[in-house]
């Protein structure tokens, strides 16, 4: 992925060994052993909104006040890609909305060690990336895409950046109000419903992070050979019935909330290759 020299974002808070505690994951003789962390991550929507907060366990949550902002050491490559990959976001969303009479407000880019606070509550490592629509920031302890190398064997710089791209696809969701509205929608139904439509919202995510990928390559030429494979290889990795299966072996249609890897993999493609945000509409769509 070309990076090196494009823009850096401001919105970004590095909280980095602020006392959060943890230290990221703990694997063997530890709270959270392998198999626990992929466990929490199905059971937290790796990718997705903070699942307290899809639940509304966190509704309410206050802020509390935060540790002053580290400034981002000259060498730390991986918080600067980070930057790049969030202005390019910036980029993207602020032109597709000003074609549309409307201005983009760009969430905030939390990075942490450990834990953290937020306005839907304590973020913790083994949540994996999350967005909190309460306070409109996007939360990532840098030590998951070393997770996703070791134990979902998806490397790459564009595989980050797809990370990164879903998040602020659901912050695109907020500023659309459709998160509120699905959100509103689960509070009255019965649980394998609600998880249904939480597939429907993820799979947008999904096509939004295409969105992006298409007009910055375009825009910037971004991509180089071998990027779109990565980010298609993440997206398979991270479908619920690959977690399940990794995780205990068989899978629980009625319990996925993302949806499977086939239709992350589609519903990303369908974003990229169109770049158009209208084709992203799965809560219409028949087939997902």
């Amino acid at each position: 992925m070309r990076w090196e020299g494009n823009r850096e974002s401001d919105n970004v808070e590095d909280r980095r060994g602020d006392g959060g505690g943890g230290g990221g994951f703990s694997f063997g003789g530890g709270s959270l052993s392998i198999g626990g962390v992929i466990i929490a991550l199905i059971v937290s929507f790796i990718f997705g909104i903070n699942p307290l907060t899809l639940l509304g366990g966190m509704s309410g949550g206050s802020v509390q006040q935060q540790a002053p902002v580290r400034q981002t050491p000259a060498n730390d490559t991986e918080a600067k890609f980070m930057r790049v990959v969030l202005a390019d976001t910036e980029d993207t969303w602020s032109a597709l909305f000003q074609a549309q009479g409307a201005t983009y407000q760009p969430p905030k880019l939390v990075l942490f060690t450990g834990r953290t606070s937020t306005a839907c509550g304590t973020g913790q490592s083994a949540t994996g990336p999350f967005y909190c629509p309460a306070d409109r920031k996007v939360y990532i302890d840098l030590d998951f895409y070393r997770l996703m190398q070791e134990r979902f064997r998806v490397s790459g710089e564009f595989a980050q950046a797809y990370v990164i791209a879903h998040e602020v696809g659901h912050h695109v969701q907020n500023l659309m109000g459709l998160s509120d509205k699905v959100h509103g929608l689960q509070q009255r139904m019965d649980e394998t419903q609600a998880n249904a439509l939480s597939v429907r919202l993820e799979l947008q995510a999904d096509c939004f992070a295409g969105v992006w990928a298409f007009h910055a390559n375009r825009s910037r030429h971004i991509l180089e050979q071998g990027d779109v494979e990565t980010a298609l290889s993440a997206a398979t990795a991270i479908g619920d019935d690959a977690l399940q299966r990794q995780a205990q072996g068989y899978v629980v249609p009625d319990s996925f909330t993302h949806g499977t890897s086939a239709q992350r993999v589609r519903w990303f493609r369908t974003g990229l290759d169109s770049g158009d945000v209208a084709q992203c509409d799965t809560f219409e769509a028949r087939r997902l």
